[in-house]
């Protein structure tokens, strides 16, 4: 049933282009659209929904209300409709596996002596980024070839500073991995040089550089400096080696990209040959995750859409498989980022189709090897789980693991941390971060029994609140109890968990993880008995994975904790600024970052503080208290 809120919006919805978002009750963004005419699009969702798709249905019943943005033309909503899903992943588009997990090579454009580091996030800070690369290996070969051919610095250090102080130089410079911009050898120009040649090879430019370093190499040996000509000639060796391994693909030299898909029973394969001056420089394959209700021509455009708003690079010519329905909206954004004429085409014979069925090939190969992976590790995952319940005498196979951690420092700021396993896999949705309220001091168990209290106290009245119907399954988010609990720790901590459920009256087993003397996992703690794993076996690396991410997931917090606790101090060092100050510059700027960057007038907008505050707080940071 369409709610009365719902039913006023779609009066008023107007007949102008624009982005739609759909919103559940916590008023989170479940789907983002973009529509010609507002009005008729968001419409069609409350309609009959007799033709509509599963997951369609699925979203229309966890809408609560919508909101939408008008724009001037169908091209400014296709843009704003890509930022809008790349910043909320709403969970009824269709979404390229998340990008972090996609890593890119960075080049620091922004630093007066640009660095290449490997990243896996894409923000505007003037950077570039080049990718993403799904197979990490790739990109660690290129990073290694690049800084082999090109002595780059490595390091993030303050190079006028270095200067000015003359201080040493690390041992990249001594070796020779690094031309030594601290020591002031080289100008800024030069510097830049090696950056600019870079971001040629990068962009599968290789023989345009060839040539470039080869016209160096010949006018460094006409001048008699024979050392230079000979690094130019190491270079130019290094470059034919890669060029001679790229497959020729195309006769008129034209950069385009060519991409095709399979589509499996859930999610669909992307693969995509990028191809440079006609060569073939690289192809990667993309996942596009819970597709299984949408047509091919629908989550290529949904590709297009979400691959090339984090592109660098955009080529002259796409070639797709199907019309997507809004070609010439994504030709004309394309276009627009590229800075000349983009063409997206569908070829119907000759070389370019047989490309495209090169292409769709291997994206039907690299799916079925990818189901094929999943499987078996899938099936050793249920083994190794089988194993566990037979070496604990557990009445049925742990589907569901949670691990429990204590961190802290001499017992200040103890926090907890509690991650979740199923079937064998890391389910970060569930992972929950505990501070400490009742223990004072280093008292582990003490901690573990209140941790353990609380999490199974607060599941006991979520499932209260479920039977009764005040909230829904999907808002309980402890309602789920584990088939096992694991404890970073031995039999003290076992007991001290076990003790937590017997006052719930809870019957959930119960293990230690014990660590050897250099603090690696050893084995487990059960009814009072030490259990001994092979190192060697696939139990001992699921218990030991299970150890380190709650460990990792309790020290990420605690340090976290302790850093902002810091950060808020240092405020305090500024003359002018006490704790009613330095909690109104952190309930206005939100973060110390914003603080340290802000301007004097920006400082003033916060009422507490008066210009000669704000002047302190400028200069503070100005003379070099770096956060």
């Amino acid at each position: 049933m369409i709610g009365i809120d719902i039913k006023r919006k779609l009066e008023t919805l107007p007949d102008k282009p624009g982005v739609y978002m759909m919103m559940d009750k916590n008023h989170g963004i479940i789907y983002v659209g973009k529509a010609v005419s507002l009005k008729n699009r968001v419409r069609q969702y409350f309609q009959s929904s007799k033709n509509q798709s599963p997951r369609v249905r699925a979203m229309i019943s966890h809408i609560d209300t919508f909101e939408y943005i008008i724009t001037d033309t169908e091209l400014e909503a296709l843009i704003l409709e890509c930022n809008l899903i790349k910043e909320n992943r709403p969970k009824y588009n269709v979404l390229l596996r998340d990008d972090k997990t996609y890593p890119y090579i960075k080049i620091t454009l922004d630093e007066e002596y640009p660095r290449l580091i490997k990243t896996r996030r894409v923000i505007g800070d003037g950077a570039g980024y080049f990718g993403p690369y799904t197979n990490e290996g790739a990109l660690n070969e290129t990073i290694e070839i690049i800084n082999n051919i090109y002595p780059i610095r490595k390091c993030n250090n303050n190079i006028e500073r270095m200067i000015k102080n003359s201080e040493r130089p690390c041992l990249n410079y001594h070796i020779e991995k690094c031309t030594g911009p601290c020591t002031g050898e080289i100008s800024r120009a030069e510097y830049m040089n090696m950056i600019h040649e870079i971001v040629m090879f990068l962009d599968g430019k290789e023989e345009e550089l060839i040539h470039k370093i080869e016209g160096k190499m010949k006018k460094a040996a006409d001048m008699m400096d024979f050392e230079k000509a000979a690094k130019y000639r190491d270079q130019m060796a290094a470059l034919n080696s890669i060029a001679e391994k790229q497959k020729i693909v195309s006769i008129n030299g034209q950069d385009r990209d060519i991409i095709a898909m399979a589509q499996g029973d859930r999610d669909s394969w992307v693969q995509v040959f990028f191809v440079r001056k006609g060569k073939l420089v690289r192809r990667e394959h993309f996942i596009l995750k819970n597709t299984e209700d949408d047509t091919e021509q629908e989550i290529i455009s949904s590709f297009l859409k979400q691959f090339y708003s984090s592109s660098n690079f955009i080529p002259k010519e796409i070639l797709i498989e199907g019309q997507v329905e809004d070609l010439k909206v994504l030709e004309k954004w394309l276009s627009d980022k590229r800075g000349n004429k983009v063409t997206i085409k569908v070829p119907q014979r000759g070389t370019k189709k047989q490309l495209l069925e090169m292409v769709k090939k291997n994206a039907v190969i690299t799916m079925k090897q990818s189901i094929e992976m999943k499987e078996q590790v899938e099936e050793r995952t249920e083994d190794t789980l089988k194993e566990l319940a037979g070496l604990l005498n557990l009445e049925q196979t742990p589907e569901r693991i949670e691990c429990f951690d204590i961190s802290n420092i001499q017992g200040v700021d103890s926090v907890a941390s509690m991650v979740v396993f199923e079937d064998g896999r890391p389910k970060r949705n569930d992972y929950r971060r505990f501070k400490i309220r009742t223990v004072k001091g280093p008292d582990d168990y003490a901690c573990i029994e209140e941790i353990i209290g609380r999490r199974f106290r607060r599941g006991m009245e979520e499932t209260r609140n479920i039977i009764e119907q005040s909230v829904e399954v999907l808002e309980s988010r402890f309602a789920v109890f584990p088939d096992l609990i694991m404890v970073d720790g031995g039999l003290g901590q076992v007991n001290s968990a076990k003790k937590a459920l017997n006052s719930l009256k809870l019957d959930i087993p119960v293990c230690g993880i014990v660590k050897d003397e250099k603090h690696r996992t050893k084995g487990l703690v059960y009814e009072g008995n030490k259990i001994y794993v092979k190192k060697v076996s696939g139990l001992f690396r699921l218990i030991a994975k299970i150890q380190d991410e709650a460990h990792r997931f309790a020290v990420n917090y605690h340090r976290s904790l302790r850093k902002k606790s810091i950060l808020q101090s240092i405020l305090e060092e500024i003359p002018g600024i006490g704790e009613v100050r330095k909690r109104a510059l952190m309930v206005h700027f939100k973060t110390i970052d914003r603080i340290k960057n802000a301007t004097t007038e920006e400082l003033l907008e916060v009422k507490e503080i008066n210009e000669k505050v704000a002047k302190n707080v400028v200069q503070f940071f100005k003379n070099g208290k770096n956060l």
